[in-house]
């Protein structure tokens, strides 16, 4: 695969993403004060598309995150069922993160710091496009500026009829960020003061208040922590929410700060990896399927002809004391 790179010519921050797998940002070095922060984690042979599509850097998940439980879901009176030899699938069945990130995405525009794909149903996943309720269209700009990795969404419906969607990203963020620190002195910050009750990776539809060991309001200890949960409650009247990886030890933070509109977090602590996954969601996991029940689940539907944009920004610095 031919990776695609983009660098800041001021500070010499850069940036490599693979558009021939759902233009995914898989490395992001970050210049701090002359100091270069490797960011984002990404297996070996990631590059040559020898791992999961889904497995290292920025996975980009849409129309749906996370699962489809049963690789089936009703809208409109119509039943859809995702076959596995045609969508993305996980272990036990359920259709999981979306039609567009392990397939080619279109470079619409690139310069110096910047680039832009497009992912269009109709047009780039064609073979998946019966298995949703309509055409639908995701544009990505990924720039780096300083240490700040940045990236503007537009999501559209270029159809005639309503389509429903969601979308999330799965960042793997490198923790320790130094060789020289540990996990142990990693503390892992997000706002949420609720979480959804799973079953076997799946919400039931009922929300409760976040228990003690999945509560980041105040910081965790990498350590300590063993996610994969779907947190919510996010604070309101406000148009950003922000979460964090502090190494203390090595004196470096690394702020994700991201839209309202994305009302969802999963935070996700990889097993025998010095890495953790926060992830974005703008609706809930199995989203689709939870439309009756009285949870808000987020999922949104678009008219035809019309666009929402958002954002998402990624950065490094040193830690303020």
């Amino acid at each position: 695969m031919t990776s695609l790179k983009i660098t800041d010519p001021e500070t010499g921050s850069f940036a490599h993403i693979l558009p021939e797998l759902g233009f995914n940002c898989y490395q992001f070095q970050a210049m701090v004060d002359g100091q270069c922060i490797d960011v984002i984690d990404s297996l070996p042979e990631f590059e040559q598309g020898k791992q999961r599509p889904s497995s290292s850097g920025i996975p980009i998940l849409f129309p749906f995150p996370n699962r489809i439980a049963n690789a089936q879901y009703k809208w409109e009176g119509v039943t859809y069922e995702l076959p596995p030899e045609k969508t993305y699938h996980d272990k036990t069945g359920n259709a999981i993160h979306g039609f567009c990130l392990d397939l080619p995405w279109r470079v619409i525009a690139q310069e110096e710091s910047f680039a832009i794909a497009q992912f269009q149903l109709s047009i780039d996943g064609k073979h998946r496009l019966k298995y949703w309720p309509g055409d639908i269209f995701i544009e990505v700009k990924y720039e780096v500026k300083g240490a700040t990795l940045r990236a503007d969404i537009r999501v559209g419906n270029p159809g005639t009829t309503t389509v429903p969607w969601g979308l999330g990203t799965h960042p793997y963020f490198k923790a320790p960020l130094s060789a020289e620190s540990n996990r142990k002195h990693c503390l892992v910050e997000a706002p949420a003061s609720e979480e959804w009750v799973l079953e076997e990776c799946l919400p039931t539809g009922v929300k409760k208040t976040i228990g003690e060991a999945h509560d980041l309001r105040e910081g965790a200890w990498l350590d300590q922590l063993n996610l994969d949960h779907v947190l919510s409650g996010m604070p309101e009247e406000t148009d950003q929410y922000e979460s964090l990886i502090m190494d203390e030890q090595a004196g470096l933070v690394l702020t994700q700060d991201y839209d309202s509109l994305f009302s969802e977090l999963v935070v996700f602590t990889p097993d025998n990896r010095d890495c953790v996954c926060l992830e974005p969601y703008t609706c809930v996991t199995n989203a689709i399927n939870l439309t009756r029940q009285e949870a808000e689940t987020g999922l949104r539907v678009l008219p035809p002809g019309s666009e929402i944009k958002t954002w998402i920004e990624i950065r490094a610095g040193k830690v303020i004391v």
